[in-house]
């Protein structure tokens, strides 16, 4: 998220093409295929029939989602879609979130809670969810932006001072966070941050560079040390976040707690935005959080968390990101107060984003009402959301979690 942080305080898309293994022609057709067909019988040979089992491909990830969404009705699966904030000093409210069947539970605030103790609620929750396995998500940046800081997990340097480390020292720093992660029940880190502020502006970046959130002043130091990050996550099956799309390196003002956000200077074409995209098409598929700020050299009219230019256009078409897309936060963010919050679920998703995260729990009722009724009378809003839900559950695929 963009943080409104003081230190120590709390806080048109298409499904992702399936990727089931490769079928080899001739052994499933015994040699059939092809322009050979079957190899004929020697000459004066007796003529013999012979009776095989029909071969079948194994189910792929499409199927094992069309599986899942069978048994799930409409707002089961919409439910999929939202993401919903616990606080971290009561857990213990993130139960009945996990009943209602969300697609996952966001760990807010800061907790100094050892790693066995949120493994045991990560557990609880997951065994509580009705549907697929949750998302249980944490922001664990390092330096001001560390929600869990208590036994089994290393105090992290600031951002800045991570992407200073020798390429060895940050891949083992990144392991070992993916791993503290992992054993306490995380599968979804709200981090990286892979916004670039640059050099001499970062005092004045109030969201990123006034908290050394940032891993460099280049587009060139940020890939390298954002893509190791990602990769040391994903080594311990913990899913990364590229966050603020298309970027907050250059904005004043932090959209936790301003409206009318706005950076005038970031264009499609800007080393910024393009080094997302190079980023989000990691084999490791990490997610891309989409901020809430206005860019007016990629598109005037709306946030871009609201954008079809910004989320369809840029990033799904242009930069050929066929993944997840979540928000930034659309429950308590300032920027987003001005729209009811069914209204932010509804443009978000319209837009092309995929997950949506409210901070705020509450609301979660109210939105996907929304998503509902609009789907209801839209058509075209309700394919868009078809496919939001197929590619959030193809993710929850390829982390393991559609077995619940």
């Amino acid at each position: 998220m963009a943080w409104n942080a003081m230190p120590g305080s709390a806080t048109p898309t298409a499904g992702r093409p399936a990727r089931a293994p490769a079928l080899l022609c001739a052994l499933l057709l015994l040699g059939a295929c092809g322009s050979g067909g079957a190899p004929a019988p020697a000459p004066g040979a007796a003529a013999t029939t012979t009776s095989a089992a029909p071969t079948s491909a194994p189910p792929g990830p499409d199927d094992r989602v069309d599986d899942v969404l069978a048994g799930l009705d409409r707002r089961a699966q919409v439910a999929q879609l939202f993401v919903a904030g616990v606080p971290l000093d009561d857990l213990a409210a993130g139960d009945a979130l996990a009943q209602q069947g969300v697609g996952g539970l966001f760990m807010a605030g800061r907790s100094q809670a050892p790693a066995g103790e949120l493994a045991a609620t990560a557990a609880r929750w997951q065994a509580l969810s009705p549907g697929p396995g949750l998302w249980v998500a944490v922001d664990q940046e390092g330096g001001a932006v560390q929600s869990l800081q208590g036994p089994g997990f290393d105090r992290l340097p600031p951002a800045t001072a991570q992407g200073a480390l020798p390429q060895a020292e940050l891949a083992a720093l990144a392991e070992g966070m993916g791993a503290s992660l992992s054993a306490a029940g995380i599968n979804l880190d709200l981090a990286p941050v892979a916004d670039v502020v640059p050099a001499g502006t970062a005092a004045g970046n109030e969201p990123i560079g006034a908290y050394d959130r940032q891993y460099g002043s280049t587009p060139h130091a940020v890939a390298a040390a954002v893509a190791t990050i990602v990769d040391g996550l994903s080594r311990a099956g913990v899913t990364a976040t590229l966050k603020h799309f298309p970027g907050l390196g250059a904005v004043r003002q932090n959209t936790d707690t301003s409206t009318g956000v706005t950076d005038s200077v970031t264009g499609a074409d800007d080393p910024q935005v393009t080094l997302f995209g190079e980023l989000a098409r990691s084999p490791a598929d990490p997610f891309v959080m989409v901020s809430s700020a206005t860019y007016p050299r990629i598109d005037p009219a709306a946030q871009a968390a609201f954008s079809p230019v910004v989320i369809g256009d840029l990033l799904r078409e242009r930069l050929r990101f066929d993944g997840v897309v979540i928000s930034d936060d659309l429950g308590n963010a300032r920027a987003v107060l001005d729209l009811p919050p069914g209204e932010r679920a509804v443009r978000f998703l319209a837009a092309g984003g995929t997950l949506v995260l409210t901070v705020d729990p509450a609301l979660v009722p109210e939105m996907i009402d929304a998503v509902l009724a609009r789907e209801s009378t839209d058509p075209q809003f309700a394919a868009t959301v078809d496919d939001a839900v197929r590619t959030a559950l193809l993710a929850k695929d390829g982390a393991g979690l559609l077995q619940g």
